[in-house]
């Protein structure tokens, strides 16, 4: 039985068993990876998972139930539990099933290569990576490398007609190096990742770039505390755009919950400054042909000359907000719907890294952020970091245990973007400046 006919069949099962509506979720799911540490294989796991989730409505009762078997010979009773879990919840007036255009070309995404590689081929891409990195002077142990691949097809179907599916793969190499000894012993790490095994990183290059930045690290100091410019390296410049994401999602504006409930049309960056987000691009990280509800997503500019322009919305955020999706719903197979965004991109700037430092008499370039102290109701921004002085435009000595703090909407509106954006993770920023922020060390 096809993937279209499994899901009929629940849906179904689910009208038989007295549920008003209905929509199902079906994911099949295979992966390979290996792991390996000075030499020796440590893992070598392949898995394959089969995943299928239920949501029925009762009038305004939503309720859903997820399982591992998709034989339809089952269906009924999953359905009755459902329907019997739907009766007595309280009810949402918000929660429905939106009715969904027909699915885009998942083929014209380009999200499945067809390849998938053995084990020896994996195990080969981990070993050229550690190999690189213990080749780099200093570094004196490895934590492992890794080389993974894994393929996900997905499948949902509504109550109210729609059926999509689309596949996709993904390979990946990654690699952690120690440098020095003792107490002062550094590490750090490199990973590349794509849906394409023809876009994937050279193993080798990455286990290099994680050796010498774990070298690069040895004999950090804890600078004076200060006021000053801060430039966050790409690995962790995106992680501005996340709380950015989570500050436009449309159940927080909902629940004025947010930092930036009251800035819809509002300058939230500097001008000329753009932020993107792009289901539809082919070999993106998170391109899809529709959402988590069967919505089509389109690219779009979250940020255009500066301005907020849109929220993040599923449908029951966009209900509460009397507004349409946007067609950013994500769902797994247990939970129900929520908005959360596909590939996001900050714009490049026109500055290389180093003019975009040039001008810092003191700052600091940022390389790793440590723990979680954001407050999204407040904007309060406060993370543990490493990384390096800027001196005379130039880095300088490594630097650790220290904190960087400051306000968001202040930090966003403070922003200054390099040229060197390379889409690697699905939330993607280049260099970035941020200037008059605090840094807390000794």
């Amino acid at each position: 039985m096809n993937r279209a006919d499994t899901l009929a069949a629940l849906l179904e099962a689910a009208r038989r068993a007295g549920a008003d509506a209905a929509d199902a979720v079906l994911v099949h799911a295979a992966s390979l990876s290996v792991q390996r540490r000075l030499g020796t294989i440590e893992q070598l796991e392949r898995a394959e998972s089969v995943d299928l989730g239920l949501r029925v409505f009762i009038g305004q009762r939503m309720a859903i139930v997820s399982g591992t078997d998709a034989d339809p010979k089952g269906f009924a009773a999953l359905a009755e539990r459902a329907v019997a879990m739907a009766r007595v919840v309280p009810e949402d007036r918000f929660a429905a099933i939106p009715e969904a255009p027909p699915p885009a070309d998942a083929a014209a995404l380009d999200l499945d290569d067809g390849q998938e590689p053995s084990a020896e081929a994996l195990l080969e891409r981990a070993a050229a990576a550690e190999e690189a990195a213990l080749a780099i002077g200093g570094v004196t142990n490895s934590e492992g490398a890794g080389a993974g691949w894994s393929r996900s097809s997905r499948a949902l179907a509504t109550s109210r007609g729609f059926f999509g599916e689309y596949a996709r793969s993904m390979h990946s190499v990654s690699a952690t190096a120690l440098a020095g000894a003792g107490t002062g012993m550094q590490r750090d790490y490199d990973y590349t990742s794509a849906v394409h095994l023809a876009d994937l990183e050279d193993a080798a290059t990455i286990g290099r770039r994680a050796g010498e930045q774990a070298v690069a690290r040895l004999n950090p100091t804890r600078p004076r505390s200060a006021r000053l410019p801060v430039v966050y390296h790409p690995r962790v410049s995106a992680s501005l755009l996340s709380h950015l994401a989570n500050a436009i999602n449309g159940a927080a504006i909902a629940r004025g919950t947010s930092f930036l409930k009251d800035a819809m049309g509002t300058a939230v960056m500097p001008a000329g400054m753009n932020l993107w987000d792009d289901p539809t691009r082919p070999r993106g990280l998170r391109s899809r042909p529709f959402d988590g509800e069967g919505q089509a997503g389109a690219r779009r500019a979250i940020v255009q000359d500066g301005v907020l322009t849109t929220w993040l919305l599923d449908q029951r955020s966009a209900a509460q907000l009397g507004l349409a999706s946007t067609g950013h719903a994500a769902r797994g197979t247990s939970g129900p719907p929520s908005p959360s965004p596909s590939n996001l991109w900050l714009e490049p700037g026109t500055l290389t890294p180093e003019a975009l430092m040039a001008d810092i008499a003191e700052g600091l370039f940022v390389t790793e952020l440590i723990g979680m102290g954001v407050n999204g109701v407040t904007g309060d921004y406060s993370r543990g970091a490493a990384g390096f002085m800027i001196r005379g435009g130039q880095l300088a000595e490594a630097v650790g245990e220290i904190t960087i703090a400051g306000k968001l909407p202040e930090m966003f509106r403070a922003i200054t973007a390099a040229n060197d954006l390379r889409f690697r993770r699905g939330t993607d920023a280049p260099t970035l400046r941020v200037d008059g922020m605090t840094l807390a060390g000794s």
